[in-house]
């Protein structure tokens, strides 16, 4: 059985205010689908996280309705697809029933319907598991003693497993965070603290469980039959560098598994550019110039109109940030202000410049400052 699991789209995702929508419809239809194309997988396993939000802008709707139809009616491909955090199910899943019948499995709820497929060995289970929050999760099992995701988990795999035949080859497909899972800025917080981690060893018993939630391709344990097929595009700079990919399976006779990463290139890359401005500028390459940028500037002094220029170099340039400010001493703010700046303005002008700069503040500066304080003072009265 050969399965191509991917998760974590994000359709009509943005950042800075800049859209990824036109990045993401590149890619899927460009790569994803060629990649279809060439595997044929026995079918298509999309962990959660579909869109980004609960309510997507129209243009991500239709970019998932083209995808879907592509795979599903165009090239044979049946696709079993969960809601994760970011989506809303009830909405995802509308018409899941009449779907159903043409190839297209949304789990409408975290206890979806087993969905047999078969081949040469014999029949594979998959068996999808859309997100729920611990509170729901409690109300669908009819469990009060779910309190958390890892204790709804507990009772979701054991009712999966219960639901196939003994000795039965059984993929699951869900979206949750597991422990010891490695995270990025991108991802939305399934719950407050240690409690929204999930123990690997509830997934006992499944010969392979595709996730989503988490954004960097990764294994879960030694056997690799736990794994994140990470989002196809980087969604934050603290995902810069990564590689993309999306996962092909494949289950021999007993359910043993093999996986393979496929790589994606984005339209454009996500990439942190650290320098002076004149270093950065001169970096400026014609191959470079649609990326997506957050720039770090090390310039010891101030830099006037630093975006403005960054952009005429690189047009999506997202952030911009100082490395002064940075590495800032935080202790030494955090401490507070001495008891002679408390009491004397000026002088807590100048220990903010020497903890900002890291040297005492000029002599021309000062008197800026002291004439701007005397004249708030007169002014006060």
């Amino acid at each position: 059985m050969r399965l191509l699991h991917t998760a974590d789209w994000h359709l009509g995702r943005s950042l800075a205010g800049a859209s990824f929508l036109e990045d993401q419809a590149h890619l899927l239809r460009g790569q994803f689908l060629d990649i279809l194309r060439e595997t044929r997988p026995d079918a298509l396993l999309i962990a959660g996280d579909v869109f980004d939000r609960a309510v997507p802008p129209v243009e991500a709707v239709e970019l998932l309705d083209d995808i879907l139809h592509e795979v599903v009616l165009g090239l044979r491909i049946p696709a079993v697809l969960i809601p994760g955090n970011h989506d809303a199910t009830e909405r995802l899943a509308f018409g899941a029933r009449l779907m159903r019948a043409g190839g297209l499995h949304i789990a409408d709820s975290a206890l979806g319907a087993p969905i047999r497929f078969a081949d040469a060995h014999g029949d594979v289970w998959v068996l999808p598991s859309g997100y729920a929050s611990p509170l729901l999760l409690a109300e669908l099992l009819g469990d009060e003693t779910v309190a958390c995701h890892d204790s709804g988990f507990a009772v979701i795999c054991r009712r999966l497993r219960e639901s196939c035949p003994p000795g039965a080859r059984m993929v699951m497909v869900a979206h949750a965070f597991l422990a010891d899972g490695l995270t990025s800025e991108s991802e939305r917080l399934l719950q407050v603290g240690g409690a929204r981690a999930v123990s690997p060893a509830r997934f006992a018993g499944f010969h392979y469980v595709a996730l989503g939630h988490l954004h960097r391709p990764q294994a879960i344990g030694e056997d690799g039959r736990l794994r994140y097929a990470g989002s196809p595009l980087a969604y934050s700079f603290s995902e810069a560098g990564q590689r993309k990919s999306v996962t092909l399976v494949e289950l021999d006779a007993a359910g043993a598994v093999r996986t393979e990463e496929i790589p994606l290139t984005p339209k454009r890359a996500l990439r942190v550019v650290e320098g002076t401005l004149a270093e950065v500028l001169a970096m400026e390459r014609p191959e470079d110039r649609a990326d997506w940028l957050r720039v770090v500037l090390t310039d010891a002094g101030a830099v006037w109109g630093a975006m403005d220029r960054l952009r005429e170099a690189y047009p999506n340039v997202l952030e911009l940030a100082f490395a002064r400010h940075e590495t800032l001493d935080r202790d030494a703010l955090a401490a507070g202000p001495s008891a002679r700046a408390a009491a004397d303005p000026l002088a807590l002008v100048e220990e903010f410049h020497l903890a900002l700069r890291a040297r005492p503040l000029p002599d021309a500066a000062r008197r800026i400052a002291r004439e701007a304080i005397e004249a708030a003072l007169a002014a006060e009265g």
